[in-house]
């Protein structure tokens, strides 16, 4: 006699949970990864999200010193804090394009000279030798001295009478017959660009020497047995080696150094001259020196925006060097 068998309905394999059950045991704990998140975002509002769209919103009205006590109540003005700012044929205008162009020159000088510098003393200090420890710390230090403390030092360096710069150009070196004026006139644009590189090129310094901790010595070494030269060796394994730090260090300072407001501050305080009228220092004087909050704003919403643009044409060319190299 044939016995047939119906084989049982299948159910859920064993040892592996239902989704019903998968997702009842992760119910209670959806809000964590949330909860953690939580304070930065609420910080990143507070402090950077809320002040920016206030800023914006202060742009487009005429908020002046008659309506700093009711700024709520300053009258909508649409674009004229803009239009006012970059008209050429008021002094507003001409003042800012003057600053701005000042702005980019200082920019390149800093930036361009702080990367050479950088990059000489890591190249410098990449082999190991007696005393290289000495030399970087001493590299380092301008970075690690608070800035405050630094650029006071440099204020009273290069005061006219009784400054260290003076004293060494004129009664030691005998440079000059008479003793110049740096931080007025046109020498405050050279005291500054001096400044400003002795604080950025430290940076740039500790930048590239990172960088070049993850070069391989393999490769030097079977280049010099090739006979390459050391300024053939810089130029065809240590900065394409480098290429990723460069770019981002690039970066970095062309944003700090064009939005740079410490070093003309504390060097001339608020009475800068023209030679020293950074962007950022003519926007604060715009703002506070003025009592026209709006049209400070407006000159900071155009500065952002150029800032966001040339770092997305920057971005755009190194990626797309990046692929046409790979």
């Amino acid at each position: 006699m044939a016995i047939s068998t119906t084989p049982a309905p299948a159910g859920p394999p064993r040892g592996r949970p239902s989704h019903g059950r998968a997702r009842a045991a992760r119910r209670p704990y959806w809000w964590f990864p949330y909860l953690i998140v939580a304070p930065a975002v609420i910080l990143e509002i507070a402090i950077h999200i809320i002040p920016m769209l206030t800023g914006v919103w202060m742009s487009f009205v005429k908020l002046t010193k008659f309506y700093i006590r009711n700024w709520a109540n300053a009258p909508l003005i649409g674009l004229g804090n803009y239009q006012y700012a970059i008209d050429i044929n008021t002094s507003v205008g001409q003042s800012l394009v003057r600053s701005f162009l000042m702005t980019c020159a200082y920019t390149i000088i800093v930036v361009g000279a702080s990367w050479i510098l950088g990059m000489a003393a890591a190249v410098a200090l990449q082999k190991a030798f007696r005393g290289r420890a000495f030399w970087r710390t001493l590299f380092l230090i301008p970075y690690a001295l608070p800035m405050y403390a630094g650029i006071i030092t440099w204020n009273f360096m290069f005061q006219r009478d009784t400054g260290m710069v003076n004293h060494l150009l004129v009664d030691q070196l005998h440079l000059m017959d008479s003793r110049p004026f740096l931080l007025i006139g046109g020498n405050a644009f050279g005291s500054l660009v001096t400044v400003a590189i002795w604080r950025m090129w430290p940076f740039a310094f500790l930048m590239i020497m990172a960088g070049l901790q993850s070069v391989p010595t393999d490769i030097y070494e079977a280049s010099a047995i090739d006979g390459a030269t050391p300024w053939r060796q810089w130029r065809t394994i240590t900065l394409p080696m480098l290429g990723s730090v460069n770019k981002v260090l690039v970066l970095v300072m062309f944003l700090w150094v064009f939005n740079d407001f410490n070093t003309p501050y504390v060097l001339f305080g608020n009475g800068q001259p023209p030679a020293g009228d950074l962007i950022s220092f003519h926007i604060y004087n715009a703002s506070f020196l003025s009592w026209d909050f709006g049209t400070g704003a407006a000159m900071s919403v155009m500065l952002l925006i150029f800032l966001l643009i040339v770092s997305l044409i920057y971005l755009f060319l190194i990626n797309r060097s990046g692929d046409d190299n790979a």
